[in-house]
């Protein structure tokens, strides 16, 4: 499984990476923004993309939009500090499979990438 890591937080896509490469999945990219996760999602077709919610130049929200507008089967798996449910549900209104809240753990991670995996 081909994974693109999307966090303006240098710290989260590094635990994010780590993480996610114990499953096994490859990590083909990274991001720290909107604009730079449509341009590598076009380039590196991922088969998942963890995408957080708040990020400078492009949101996460206009961000899942976009993948979804180049590949509405795309798995994405939103990874957010917004507590608020209203956000959550618009993502998954917007095609995400599922949400993880930061602060997040392992386990947390694990049981979304099972998840998305089907």
């Amino acid at each position: 499984m081909k994974v693109l890591i999307v966090d303006d937080s240098s710290m989260i896509r590094q635990a994010l990476v780590q993480w996610v490469s114990e499953t096994g999945a490859e990590i083909v990219g990274q991001a720290a923004n909107g604009n730079e996760a449509l341009k590598l999602f076009k380039e590196l077709k991922p088969d998942l993309v963890t995408l957080d919610i708040t990020m400078p130049e492009m949101d996460g929200l206009e961000t899942l939009e976009g993948i979804m507008k180049i590949d509405k089967s795309a798995k994405v798996i939103i990874i957010s500090a917004l507590s608020a449910k209203e956000v959550a549900i618009e993502a998954l209104k917007k095609g995400a499979m599922t949400f993880v809240q930061k602060p997040f753990n392992q386990e947390d991670l694990l049981e979304a990438l099972e998840e998305a995996r089907g």
